[in-house]
């Protein structure tokens, strides 16, 4: 969609917040990289990548010219992978036990019921991690009761028969089970190596992360946040025209925390530039849902009645790890009279993507968890690039644009209690 004013940007700070996502941060750039070169092609504009940043800051810089106009942006990526990668570290067993004591949280609270109600991908991600690991016990179990019954029944086959009585018994029986155990941990440890094609225990230790404390933010992500706050405020008394924060997957409520606090200490300034959030693929209800998230309930509400800034909410039906179309600000219960954000509408992929395109992606449902950072081969109004590298700020580029009528715009949850 085109300008509704005579704002334009030459220049944009973008800040890109991940999700759960243990990679390091270059994987994003690749993708920018591989993904903007084909929308490029598709739509006909120029964009090209330039160089990293200065210092120990991670991202890229973007010349574009679309519409006749040329537009530089400098894109960082906020990293908290290390965090993600410390929260995995568990043993097999310790993540049995986040198993359980995940699951006790969500169905002890009455979360998982309200969270049934909303939409059934994510719930559906959800209970998946319980069901594999569990499969997989079961599995090395049953593989270490056969090898155990088949060594024994082997041994005294093969053994002289002048090897008898019971201290012989218990030793064939002793071997046997010990193989046996040895069997199941083989094969336990080999489903933890293999989880790049199962992720099991990468969405187990998603979970696990944010419902460890009820829906309050752990301490090892508070000064982080933090950090990434004295960045955006940096950007934000600097010389660019728009700085546009992207929160993808769980990346989506830190954005708006981050951005909150911002906003509540008086770090914006009163005009220039234009700042924005882009929600892509979120997950808030599996946080706000749960009982000692009222501090996230706080900043929910809050950033959707500010009017120093635009927040437009990106989702999919399409894509079953997200809340596709469900307004985190309303189902959380923080829906008020104030509310201006965020504007919710759908990527449609199955409008978006052609019909070989949509075949090909359908049942990839991590990477389409990923393609609203990706290509559109029948691109609608959303378009991650000229988002990002265009001319158009990102409430010039909505303003006006409907909100999907199919959305869910009223609250859910059973915790709607806010922090101070």
């Amino acid at each position: 969609m085109g300008s509704t004013s005579d704002t334009r940007v030459y220049r944009r700070k973008v800040f890109y917040i991940p999700g759960y996502d243990p990679f390091p941060p270059r994987r994003y750039r690749e993708l920018y990289r591989t993904e903007g070169a084909a929308q490029a092609a598709i739509t006909g504009y120029s964009l090209t990548m330039g160089g990293g940043l200065d210092g120990d800051r991670f991202g890229w810089r973007v010349e574009a010219e679309i519409d006749g106009q040329r537009t530089d942006a400098e894109i960082e990526v906020l990293v908290w992978s290390d965090i993600v990668r410390d929260s995995r570290v568990q043993s097999i067993p310790a993540t049995y036990l986040s198993l359980v004591r995940t699951a006790w949280i969500y169905i002890s609270t009455g979360a998982l019921w309200r969270l049934m109600r909303l939409r059934k991908g994510p719930v559906i991600a959800a209970l998946y991690p319980i069901a594999m690991l569990i499969a997989q016990l079961v599995t090395a179990v049953l593989l270490g009761w056969l090898v155990w019954r088949g060594l024994e029944s082997l041994l005294w086959l093969v053994l002289p028969v002048s090897f008898t009585g019971q201290t012989a018994a218990a030793v064939l029986t002793t071997v046997a089970a010990v193989l046996g155990m040895l069997s199941a941990i083989f094969l336990l440890r080999w489903f933890r190596e293999a989880d790049g094609k199962f992720f099991a225990y990468y969405l187990m230790h998603d979970f696990a992360h944010s419902a460890a404390l009820k829906g309050a933010y752990p301490a090892s992500i508070r000064p982080r946040l933090k950090q990434f706050g004295d960045v955006i405020a940096a950007a934000l008394h600097s010389d660019v025209d728009e700085v546009l924060v992207v929160g993808h997957s769980s990346g989506a409520h830190l954005a708006v925390t981050v951005l909150s606090d911002l906003l509540r200490e008086e770090r914006v300034p009163a005009r220039k530039p234009a700042l924005g959030l882009l929600s892509l693929g979120h997950v808030v209800p599996m946080l706000s849902f749960l009982p000692d998230a009222q501090g996230l309930r706080r900043d929910l509400r809050n950033l959707s009645t500010r009017e120093d800034l635009a927040w437009v909410d990106v989702t999919a039906p399409g894509d079953g790890c997200s809340f596709a179309l469900c307004d985190p600000v309303s189902v959380s219960g923080q829906k008020t009279d104030q509310k201006r954000w965020p504007l919710v509408f759908s990527a449609a992929f199955t409008q978006s993507l052609s019909p070989a395109r949509w075949r090909a992606l359908r049942w990839r449902f991590f990477r389409l968890h990923f393609q609203y950072l990706c290509a559109f081969d029948r691109p609608k109004d959303y378009d991650y690039f000229q988002i990002t590298a265009g001319p158009v700020s990102l409430r010039d580029r909505y303003a006006g644009r409907p909100a999907s009528a199919s959305r869910i715009d009223h609250s859910v949850s059973k915790f709607t209690s806010v922090g101070p």
